[in-house]
């Protein structure tokens, strides 16, 4: 990031400022929980992203963006190895589309993404007394609702466990993926009953042992998919499944999209 984070939001807030740009290209990014007046288009050129919004976490995979909505406290992290981080953000009129209301994740189609891209260098407040760049965002922002057909499934975040033994027992199962604990096992390992786990995971994030291990997988596919180190049959593996078909119909399930579409669109977006 080129500036402090606070000096960002304020002048980003400034009145009279329609659209500002603050692209991040680090390997590691963590921001504080913030909010500010405008809206943020998000977009992710490499990696996974976690973005922590409204007791909800969101996994944003490459070639595709996370709008999230003036006013909404969020906070962004990511450890992949490589990741571009494009921030473009819009000040909302009363008068806009709804999809300026909602928070969402989108896959970003050729035509946005060489648009987002070609913002790389600019950075700052974009004002009419530079045009070009100016009507520029403004025909990206005139063109987002449009996209609003390939909004990813709802199944693409959840809650984040905020309870301690929950939040412990969450990254236990993350970095074993490859394995096929039972909730049995789980909660005998944390000292737990079957029954009390079980409960923890319906109270505390609205879903079942095996619908949570099952976005945790998910999720790590898109990661190790983006990363383009391990062929299709081995991710399979890593995240837990014996079966290449099992694990592209779970993942189809998912995320609405084959893992092999998925990894054809990061190939088309490197070519």
């Amino acid at each position: 990031m080129r500036a402090d984070i606070k000096e960002i939001l304020k002048e980003l807030d400034s009145d009279g400022i329609d659209f500002y740009v603050n692209h991040m290209q680090l390997a590691t990014v963590e921001t504080a929980m913030h909010s500010h007046h405008k809206g943020q288009l998000l977009y992710a050129e490499g990696g996974i992203v976690h973005i922590f919004i409204q007791e909800k976490h969101w996994y944003l995979p490459a070639r595709c963006f996370m709008w999230i909505p003036a006013e909404v406290p969020h906070s962004i992290l990511t450890y992949s190895k490589k990741v571009e981080l494009y921030n473009i953000y819009f000040r909302i009129m009363k008068e806009d589309s709804p999809f300026f209301s909602r928070p969402n994740i989108y896959f970003a189609n050729d035509l946005l993404r060489e648009m987002i891209l070609y913002t790389k260098s600019w950075f700052g407040r974009i004002e009419k007394s530079d045009p070009a760049k100016y009507y520029f965002l403004r025909a990206i922002k005139e063109n987002l609702p449009q996209i609003e057909s390939t909004r990813l499934p709802i199944l693409m975040q959840h809650p984040f466990p905020k309870d301690p033994k929950l939040l412990e027992i969450a990254r236990f199962l993350n970095s074993n993926l490859e394995s096929n604990f039972t909730i049995e096992e789980v909660a005998q390992r944390f000292g737990l009953s079957t029954r009390t786990l079980s409960r923890k995971f319906k109270e505390n994030l609205g879903m079942n042992y095996v619908r949570f291990v099952r976005s945790l997988r998910i999720t790590k596919a898109f990661e190790l998919i983006s990363e383009r180190q391990h062929n299709m049959y081995e991710i399979t593996l890593m995240v837990g499944y014996s079966s290449l078909s099992a694990f592209s119909n779970i993942f189809f399930k998912v995320a609405g999209i084959r893992p092999t579409e998925y990894a054809k669109l990061l190939d088309k977006k490197n070519s």
